[in-house]
């Protein structure tokens, strides 16, 4: 081999090696662009109705309705209102019995449809959970109208039993939150039944084999593999769970509306903000109100996020 073709060789290795270290960026640069092409819908409707309705209702809760800075006083308005305190401590307590119900029994359910049925029968106990979860929020509440109302609920007989004689006596004040909270139930639980036996399939059947080798049984697999290995999810499910309850409206505002008015209309902080908003045409109270909200909510999925590492990539 000559000298000059001796020159040519690592030329040519370098230039192939570059060619193959190519590759990758142009593939890597057509991914991320079609990852930002995937991701700008959402994000247009993001900035369209969250961040742009958000940038307003600050304004408007910092503002009066002329237009001019009140600092907190909007805030303080409405903390001094007589209904704020209720409304707020009805959905607390709503929330509480809503999210150990929600978390306690999907993931349960999804234990034991992924450990004790067959794939096709889980499949159709999934797909029945899931039908209450098609309908509107509107239509279960009126599905429950019918069920509540003892005179003509096919569960009279256990209404009945339990002293609840007439519609106005279920929908008395201390039975609300019970009330709310199976409407909820009904209506989404079945979808989150749905994600969770999704998240409990990921599990290799490699690590429940060996559990079961090292004697344990189907629930001890489940308390110390399953839930922890789904740990995030249920974190996940607890931020959107809890988020979705914080903004209850339409089924205490529909039970008022069919109770005539055996329910409050301020029941929860929606429907206390809906009432400055469109029966006092206070709009910047309203906003004040709802941001209360937000924080709340912020807060927690802040709270739940750095204790649980829900974002933290798990080491290979």
């Amino acid at each position: 081999m000559t000298s000059i073709e001796t020159e040519r060789v690592p030329a040519l290795v370098s230039t192939k090696q570059a060619r193959r270290r190519g590759v990758p960026r142009r593939r890597a640069g057509r991914s991320g662009v079609s990852g930002y092409l995937f991701v700008s819908g959402y994000t247009l409707f993001l900035i369209a109705f969250g961040i742009i309705p958000t940038g307003y209702a600050i304004y408007l809760a910092f503002t009066n309705d002329r237009g001019q800075f009140t600092g907190l006083g909007q805030f303080i308005k409405v903390v001094q209102d007589y209904r704020f305190g209720p409304a707020f401590l009805n959905i607390g307590i709503y929330l509480v019995m809503w999210l150990v119900l929600v978390i306690v029994l999907t993931t349960v359910v999804a234990v034991i449809l992924r450990a004790r049925m067959r794939p096709r029968t889980a499949a159709v106990f999934r797909f029945l959970y899931y039908i209450p979860g098609a309908l509107a929020g509107v239509a279960s509440v009126l599905v429950w109208l019918f069920m509540l109302d003892p005179a003509v609920s096919p569960a009279s007989g256990l209404l009945r039993a339990m002293g609840l004689d007439s519609f106005a006596q279920v929908l008395a004040p201390e039975n609300l939150p019970v009330i709310l909270v199976l409407i909820a139930f009904w209506t989404g639980a079945g979808g989150w039944i749905v994600v969770m036996y999704g998240a409990l399939n990921n599990i290799p059947d490699e690590v429940l084999e060996a559990a079961r080798m090292d004697g344990a049984g189907p629930w001890q697999s489940a308390w110390h593999i399953q839930i922890p290995m789904i740990r995030k999810w249920i974190v996940y499910q607890s931020i959107l769970a809890f988020a979705a309850g914080t903004q209850l409206f339409v089924e205490p505002q529909l039970l008022q509306t069919a109770s005539l008015g055996r329910v409050s209309p301020t029941w929860s902080p929606n429907q206390l903000a809906y009432v400055y908003a469109f029966q006092h045409g206070d709009f910047n109270g309203a906003a004040a109100i709802s941001l209360f909200l937000l924080a709340l909510g912020l807060v927690v999925a802040a709270v739940l996020v750095t204790r649980s590492g829900l974002f933290k990539v798990d080491d290979e």
